[in-house]
């Protein structure tokens, strides 16, 4: 048999299992640690509840992703994950789900590692999203998340220290509501609105666009640039606010044709 024909036939069995992303859809990816509470409790011993170093090998991690060859306009970690969101005309790999898959856990996996000095490795799901409205909630839903397991890591943390054993901390916190552990961190001498915002609501890393004067050489004249920076947010904000710098930020932003032309461009793995 031909090598070209055996190939064909072969190849059938790899790909049966591909799916793509509609064009229309939508794109966002989440990518979660492996194994992290043993990364960090056990292996690194990464202070508790929060650790400034972890908080910033994740935003080193999200910044390496936003740069690695896809055309990603927002990334967004809280804990030991990241969520990223695709420009609107990306078609990378042609949208295969396979390809994004492994190519984004792969790159977090390396750049984590590289930046740790340790192995740690990252799991990674797309997610198709069929509008803007519900690309909102899904950033909103992942900061309610990252709100709600703030409050309990500083309340099991804050009892484990006071020398509860983990069984108990875990039992008393157990179907506790909002204000019942709001109160217990404060009883404690603890705010928790006063704590950190990166700590309650995560951090968002995305492109600040400026117009920047030059010279051009070949035209031997001043020219007008628009560049794009990656800027992380250590402040950004939450609930109805949140949702309208989505909105208003990142989608509306960056759905511009000028923007995708003269700065994006065509990008091909």
């Amino acid at each position: 048999m031909r090598f070209d024909d055996f190939d064909k036939e072969m190849r059938v069995y790899e790909e049966s299992l591909d799916q793509y992303i509609l064009p229309d859809m939508y794109i966002a990816a989440r990518l979660d640690g492996r194994s992290f509470t043993k990364l960090t409790k056990e292996v690194c011993r990464f202070e508790t509840p929060f650790d400034v170093r972890f908080r910033d090998l994740m935003v080193d991690t999200t910044k390496a992703l936003m740069d690695c060859g896809f055309r990603i306009i927002y990334g967004y970690t809280e804990s030991d994950e990241i969520s990223l969101l695709f420009h609107p005309k990306d078609d990378t790999f042609g949208r295969k789900v396979r390809k994004i898959n492994t190519t984004l856990s792969g790159e977090a996996s390396a750049a984590f590692s590289l930046s740790l000095g340790k192995p740690a490795t990252f799991d990674c799901r797309v997610i198709p999203l069929p509008n803007m409205e519900r690309v909102i909630d899904y950033f909103a839903w992942r900061q309610e998340d990252s709100h709600r397991n703030s409050l309990n890591s500083w309340c099991y943390w804050t009892l484990r220290k006071e020398g509860m054993s983990k069984r108990k901390a875990t039992s008393q916190l157990s179907g506790k509501s909002v204000s019942y552990k709001n109160e217990l961190l404060f009883q404690r001498g603890i705010n928790y609105n006063d704590l950190p915002t990166w700590q309650r609501r995560g951090v968002g890393v995305y492109y600040q666009y400026d117009e920047k004067e030059g010279f051009n050489p070949i035209k031997k004249e001043k020219e007008t640039a628009l560049r794009r920076e990656l800027f992380v947010d250590y402040e950004i904000p939450y609930g109805r606010q949140y949702r309208d710098f989505l909105d208003l930020e990142i989608l509306s932003e960056n759905d511009a044709d000028e923007i995708t032309d003269s700065i994006w461009g065509n990008q091909v793995l």
